[in-house]
Protein backbone atom coordinates (compact mmCIF):
# COMPACT_ATOMS: atom_id res chain seq x y z
CA UNK A 1 0.00 0.00 0.00
CA UNK A 2 1.50 3.74 -0.90
CA UNK A 3 2.03 5.70 1.76
CA UNK A 4 -0.60 8.78 2.79
CA UNK A 5 0.02 12.47 0.29
CA UNK A 6 -0.22 15.06 2.03
CA UNK A 7 -1.45 18.20 -0.89
CA UNK A 8 -0.23 21.67 -0.55
CA UNK A 9 -2.30 24.16 -1.49
CA UNK A 10 -1.02 25.21 -4.87
CA UNK A 11 -1.91 21.67 -5.85
CA UNK A 12 -5.90 22.16 -5.50
CA UNK A 13 -5.47 25.62 -6.83
CA UNK A 14 -3.64 24.62 -10.23
CA UNK A 15 -6.47 21.66 -9.92
CA UNK A 16 -8.69 25.14 -10.45
CA UNK A 17 -6.49 27.59 -12.20
CA UNK A 18 -7.58 26.67 -16.12
CA UNK A 19 -4.74 29.97 -17.03
CA UNK A 20 -2.04 26.68 -16.56
CA UNK A 21 -3.43 24.04 -18.61
CA UNK A 22 -0.18 21.88 -18.49
CA UNK A 23 -0.26 22.23 -14.38
CA UNK A 24 -3.73 21.88 -14.19
CA UNK A 25 -3.84 18.70 -16.21
CA UNK A 26 -1.37 17.44 -13.85
CA UNK A 27 -3.01 18.58 -10.77
CA UNK A 28 -5.83 16.73 -12.10
CA UNK A 29 -4.32 12.71 -12.68
CA UNK A 30 -3.03 13.66 -8.80
CA UNK A 31 -6.25 14.28 -7.23
CA UNK A 32 -8.18 11.49 -9.30
CA UNK A 33 -5.20 9.20 -7.90
CA UNK A 34 -5.31 10.61 -4.26
CA UNK A 35 -9.14 10.11 -4.27
CA UNK A 36 -9.27 6.86 -5.91
CA UNK A 37 -6.70 5.27 -3.09
CA UNK A 38 -8.02 7.35 -0.48
CA UNK A 39 -4.92 8.60 0.91
CA UNK A 40 -4.49 11.85 0.54
CA UNK A 41 -4.16 14.39 3.49
CA UNK A 42 -4.45 18.15 4.20
CA UNK A 43 -4.73 20.76 6.80
CA UNK A 44 -7.11 23.50 7.71
CA UNK A 45 -4.16 25.74 6.60
CA UNK A 46 -4.17 24.16 3.58
CA UNK A 47 -8.29 24.72 2.85
CA UNK A 48 -8.08 28.14 3.93
CA UNK A 49 -4.56 29.05 1.50
CA UNK A 50 -6.83 27.59 -1.77
CA UNK A 51 -10.19 29.09 -0.74
CA UNK A 52 -8.48 32.95 -0.80
CA UNK A 53 -6.45 31.85 -3.34
CA UNK A 54 -9.23 30.61 -6.16
CA UNK A 55 -11.89 33.60 -4.94
CA UNK A 56 -9.69 36.34 -4.69
CA UNK A 57 -6.47 35.75 -6.81
CA UNK A 58 -7.00 33.65 -9.46
CA UNK A 59 -8.13 35.80 -12.73
CA UNK A 60 -10.68 34.39 -13.63
CA UNK A 61 -11.28 33.57 -9.94
CA UNK A 62 -14.07 30.94 -8.94
CA UNK A 63 -17.23 31.49 -7.83
CA UNK A 64 -17.22 31.42 -4.16
CA UNK A 65 -20.52 28.49 -4.01
CA UNK A 66 -18.00 26.66 -6.17
CA UNK A 67 -15.15 27.03 -3.76
CA UNK A 68 -16.87 26.12 -0.84
CA UNK A 69 -17.95 22.75 -2.34
CA UNK A 70 -14.63 22.23 -3.20
CA UNK A 71 -14.13 23.06 0.26
CA UNK A 72 -16.84 20.93 2.08
CA UNK A 73 -15.23 17.60 0.08
CA UNK A 74 -12.16 17.72 1.14
CA UNK A 75 -13.24 17.86 4.75
CA UNK A 76 -13.48 13.99 3.54
CA UNK A 77 -9.92 13.73 3.86
CA UNK A 78 -10.17 14.77 7.81
CA UNK A 79 -7.78 18.11 7.45
CA UNK A 80 -5.51 18.57 10.59
CA UNK A 81 -6.05 21.55 12.62
CA UNK A 82 -2.35 23.75 13.50
CA UNK A 83 -2.51 21.77 17.45
CA UNK A 84 0.57 22.15 19.50
CA UNK A 85 2.34 19.09 18.11
CA UNK A 86 1.99 21.08 15.20
CA UNK A 87 3.28 24.47 16.06
CA UNK A 88 6.15 22.65 18.14
CA UNK A 89 7.43 20.55 15.39
CA UNK A 90 7.23 23.56 13.03
CA UNK A 91 9.32 25.56 15.02
CA UNK A 92 11.74 22.67 15.16
CA UNK A 93 11.54 22.12 11.41
CA UNK A 94 12.02 25.70 11.04
CA UNK A 95 15.23 26.36 12.89
CA UNK A 96 16.95 23.02 11.11
CA UNK A 97 15.81 23.48 7.66
CA UNK A 98 15.85 27.37 7.91
CA UNK A 99 12.10 27.12 6.34
CA UNK A 100 9.50 29.81 6.00
CA UNK A 101 7.52 29.95 9.03
CA UNK A 102 4.03 28.70 6.41
CA UNK A 103 6.40 25.65 4.92
CA UNK A 104 7.55 24.71 8.28
CA UNK A 105 4.19 24.49 9.31
CA UNK A 106 2.94 22.26 5.94
CA UNK A 107 5.99 20.16 6.73
CA UNK A 108 5.12 19.38 10.52
CA UNK A 109 1.48 18.96 9.60
CA UNK A 110 2.06 15.98 7.03
CA UNK A 111 4.79 14.63 10.08
CA UNK A 112 2.04 14.70 12.37
CA UNK A 113 -0.53 13.47 9.69
CA UNK A 114 2.10 10.32 9.18
CA UNK A 115 2.61 11.14 5.46
CA UNK A 116 5.28 9.54 3.53
CA UNK A 117 4.75 12.00 0.61
CA UNK A 118 3.94 15.94 0.94
CA UNK A 119 3.09 16.70 -2.36
CA UNK A 120 4.16 20.70 -3.60
CA UNK A 121 6.46 22.44 -5.98
CA UNK A 122 7.30 24.92 -3.31
CA UNK A 123 10.33 22.65 -1.64
CA UNK A 124 13.07 20.99 -2.98
CA UNK A 125 12.32 17.83 -4.84
CA UNK A 126 13.27 14.68 -2.62
CA UNK A 127 14.26 16.35 0.35
CA UNK A 128 13.18 14.39 3.51
CA UNK A 129 11.91 15.67 6.26
CA UNK A 130 12.31 13.41 8.80
CA UNK A 131 10.11 10.56 6.91
CA UNK A 132 8.44 13.12 4.56
CA UNK A 133 10.06 13.16 0.91
CA UNK A 134 8.96 15.97 -1.29
CA UNK A 135 7.38 15.16 -4.54
CA UNK A 136 6.96 17.94 -7.07
CA UNK A 137 3.52 16.95 -8.82
CA UNK A 138 4.40 19.05 -11.69
CA UNK A 139 7.37 17.22 -12.34
CA UNK A 140 6.44 13.51 -11.14
CA UNK A 141 3.52 11.43 -12.05
CA UNK A 142 1.93 8.70 -9.43
CA UNK A 143 3.73 6.42 -10.90
CA UNK A 144 6.42 7.14 -8.76
CA UNK A 145 4.75 6.44 -5.72
CA UNK A 146 3.54 3.09 -6.68
CA UNK A 147 7.25 1.94 -7.87
CA UNK A 148 8.33 3.44 -4.21
CA UNK A 149 5.99 1.46 -2.63
CA UNK A 150 7.04 -2.03 -4.49
CA UNK A 151 10.69 -1.27 -3.47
Amino acid sequence: MTARVFVDSNVLVYFRDASEPPKQKQALIWMTYLWKEKIGRLSFQVLQEFYVTVTRKLRPGLDPQRAREDVRSLLAWNPLPGDARVVEGAWLIQDHYKLSWWDALIVSTAQVSHCGYLLTEDLQEKQNFGGVEVVNPFRTSPDYLLSKSRS
